[in-house]
């Protein structure tokens, strides 16, 4: 079986680390009496949600930016699947046709 890269473990036990210490500060396990005696604390997580956001808005504009610039021309299985719409249409036609005559 494939490893996963070195980068996707380290961001893991990071976003792990950060919700365990959120879950703590939330049932009280840690207190949170004091911001100065946390400060160490505050300031990781501020950078680190600073990182996570940068990092999302970067892959939410490009993703924004490549289905601006992208073609929107129809790709090959909408082309063939609007010629089979206009082939059945082409055939309904001619049965109601001959169901005329």
């Amino acid at each position: 079986m494939k490893r996963p890269p070195l980068s996707l473990t380290l961001i893991s036990i990071t976003v792990l680390v950060v919700g365990i210490l959120a879950i703590a500060f939330a049932t009280g396990w840690i207190p949170l009496a004091d911001i100065r005696g946390h400060f160490a604390t505050f300031v990781f997580l501020l950078v680190f949600i600073s990182i996570l956001a940068i990092i999302g808005a970067i892959f939410v504009g490009m993703f924004i930016s490549h289905r601006i610039f992208s073609d929107s021309g129809f790709t090959t299985f909408e082309e063939e699947m609007l010629q089979m719409r206009k082939d059945v249409q082409d055939i309904k036609e001619r049965l109601e046709e001959e169901e005329e005559e």
